[in-house]
């Protein structure tokens, strides 16, 4: 019993590695590189990065892009927040991962 017990303390810690990593040791403010201004980490042919600049192109909301493909610096921001997939985004310190308008548009009226 002690086995199973400690076989799924170990695939939780293993499932929650991201988010424990980043409470013990959070992220530089990467967005003061750049104004505070959303960052977003993408790609050219992710049809889900498209979505995304056009909604922040359309609410007029002012944000840095990395292709993380094409930069370093970006690959490996992306990495530390946790990104597995794209397109990824800081919002005011808040990592949002994928396409989610509703959290996108909440995130950025807090400013």
């Amino acid at each position: 019993m002690k086995n199973l017990i400690l076989i799924a303390v170990v695939i939780l810690v293993f499932q929650k590695w991201d988010s424990i990593n980043n409470f013990m040791s959070p992220p530089p403010d990467y967005a003061a590189a750049h104004d505070g201004k959303v960052i977003l980490y993408a790609t050219s042919w992710c049809g889900y990065c498209k979505k995304t600049r056009k909604l922040l192109d359309e609410n007029r909301i002012d944000y840095f892009e990395y292709d993380i493909e094409k930069s370093q610096e970006g690959k490996s921001q992306h990495k530390r927040l946790g990104g597995k997939g794209i397109p990824v985004l800081l919002i005011n310190g808040e990592v949002v991962k994928g396409y989610n308008p509703a959290r996108i548009l909440e995130l950025t009226k807090r400013t």
